[in-house]
């Protein structure tokens, strides 16, 4: 019944975005949505309207038009909202300071382990026009709305009491007021993630993770939840709030054991979008017996199409590890890419067409200690011979961050390059620790599993010779860590290396088991 009746509710709500207000005013459901925004400015007394002073300019505002949908796709709501054009701003004139934090994407798969492993409900928030909730200090004047201009007054403006989206100082001004507020009520603030509030109470904690106006939250406690909930009620207005779904682009299944992330309607998005959605199926992302090079003789292809092909691919990576290594060697040939490059990021597309549905899976059953997975090739770079660095980090068995990234420097040797790429992967796992200090957990000793035993002599051993003393002094804070005892080397077989999965493309076989033991299963 609840279906049907949202069924019935959907059919009055338009499908299309409108481009200009103009448009958008022939539609009842648009004009519905711009008398909603205009609301929210008069309840939360954001402006006022004036004669603009001289010797100051006023800045444009601009509707823009949004289609909100669920996990589905389906449009469940028609979003106006009236912006500022900021970048006719001045710094120094219409703003000073504008710097907000934002979460990382690994923050909120850390919330989301730490969520599986103590078999907590996750929830989200929305909160209404949520920059409106931001007082500036400065004098900043806009245009009047386009399509509600006041016909007694169309010469004047705006004078600003409250943050506009699209103003440089907007994204601080909200964050002030929402930290403030929540540190006022017994919330205290993340040491390393400042995006991070908690609260606790004897042995129970409540964790609320912010990325600009989206709120995810979830405690061992039911009633911390329901009072939160009823604190944020008091000072904000919501337009929507339940159990987490969708954030980020991420789709997020809660289930009871455990929890399942993936972007599989943004799979099926992209394949339509670049024309893959009848391809054939590919096994693997990567071909194994031919290598992506420079390729100076081959066809120039079109620059902005692969950009944006490489751009899909990479917000892809948020909960796809399996397609890292391979989207990341063809981001190398941006620049310049011919036609070999393009054959190779259409295989990528063809994988994904075979595997829309992967994602990632963290069991509520599984134990939570931390470990890590370092690895290396040697020169796969052919442009420069550089090395490229691979490395994950487990809770348990809940794949939480990796990395696949080229090294700055030429390596002489595969010990060196295993020996940097471990460096680069123990500063992953020191942000991972301090992170889960604000969570009340603390690792140490974390393993660090590597293939390459003379890597790890060179780790245990600080002595300085031929072959180490020409690498960089950065990548030695490893050691420091290791005498430390924070994190500890260990050999590890090189079949059982995870981290083999964002060095070098494999075979059906060997891939598909890597993928397994990372984590990643399909929906069902």
């Amino acid at each position: 019944m609840q279906d049907q009746q949202h069924t019935v509710l959907y059919c009055f709500l338009s499908q299309l975005e409108p481009k200009k207000a103009h448009d958008a005013m022939k539609e009842s459901s648009w004009i519905e949505a711009m008398q909603e925004e205009l609301l929210q400015f008069k309840l939360q007394d954001v402006w006022d309207l004036v004669d603009l002073p001289k010797g100051h300019r006023a800045i444009g505002t601009k509707w823009i038009f949004r289609n909100k949908r669920d996990e589905r796709g389906i449009v469940i709501r028609n979003k106006a909202r009236l912006v500022a054009q900021g970048y006719t701003q001045e710094e120094g004139i219409d703003y000073e300071e504008v710097f907000a934090p934002v979460a990382r994407i690994e923050a909120v798969r850390l919330f989301l382990a730490y969520a599986s492993y103590m078999n907590f409900k996750v929830y989200q928030m929305d909160i209404k026009s949520a920059f409106l909730y931001g007082s500036i200090e400065e004098e900043v004047y806009v245009c009047q709305p386009p399509g509600f201009e006041n016909p007694s007054y169309p010469d004047r403006v705006y004078k600003l009491k409250k943050a506009l989206y699209g103003l440089h100082q907007a994204p601080r001004a909200w964050y002030d007021t929402l930290s403030s507020y929540l540190l006022e009520n017994g919330f205290e603030r993340g040491v390393i993630d400042k995006t991070l509030f908690i609260k606790r109470k004897k042995k129970d904690i409540l964790l609320v993770q912010i990325y600009v106006d989206d709120i995810i939250f979830g405690s061992t406690r039911d009633s911390m939840c329901k009072e939160f909930e009823d604190l944020m009620h008091q000072r904000f207005k919501m337009s929507s709030m339940g159990e987490l779904t969708f954030f980020l682009g991420l789709q997020v299944q809660q289930k009871t054991d455990g929890i399942f992330i993936c972007q599989s309607k943004y799979v099926q998005d992209i394949l339509t979008k670049f024309g893959f959605s009848d391809s054939k199926p590919a096994s693997t992302p990567m071909e194994t017996h031919k290598q992506i090079t420079a390729d100076l003789e081959g066809k120039d292809m079109d620059v902005h199409h692969y950009r944006s092909m490489i751009g899909s691919l990479m917000y892809l990576t948020a909960s796809r590890p399996d397609i890292m290594f391979p989207v990341c060697v063809c981001a190398r040939f941006q620049v310049r890419p011919k036609q070999s490059h393009f054959q190779a990021v259409k295989r990528i597309f063809r994988y994904l067409k075979g595997q829309p549905r992967l994602g990632l899976w963290y069991p509520h059953d599984s134990p939570f200690d931390l470990i890590a997975y370092s690895d290396s090739d040697l020169g796969g770079a052919n442009l420069d011979r550089k090395s490229t660095s691979g490395g994950c980090q487990f809770l348990g068995a809940r794949l939480v961050s990796w990395q696949c990234k080229k090294q700055t420097t030429v390596s002489t040797s595969t010990t060196e390059a295993e020996y940097i790429a471990a460096a680069s992967c123990c500063s992953q796992v020191l942000w991972i620790q301090n992170q889960m200090l604000d969570y009340g957990v603390t690792f140490l000793h974390t393993p660090i599993f590597i293939d390459n035993s003379s890597a790890i002599s060179i780790v245990n051993n600080p002595v300085k010779h031929s072959k180490t003393k020409h690498i960089e002094i950065r990548y030695h804070f490893i050691r420091d860590c290791n005498e430390k005892k924070l994190v500890q080397v260990v050999k590890v077989h090189t079949d059982n290396q995870f981290a083999d999965l964002f060095t070098k493309a494999f075979d059906v076989g060997r891939f598909t088991f890597l993928v397994t033991s990372v984590g990643m299963i399909n929906s069902e």
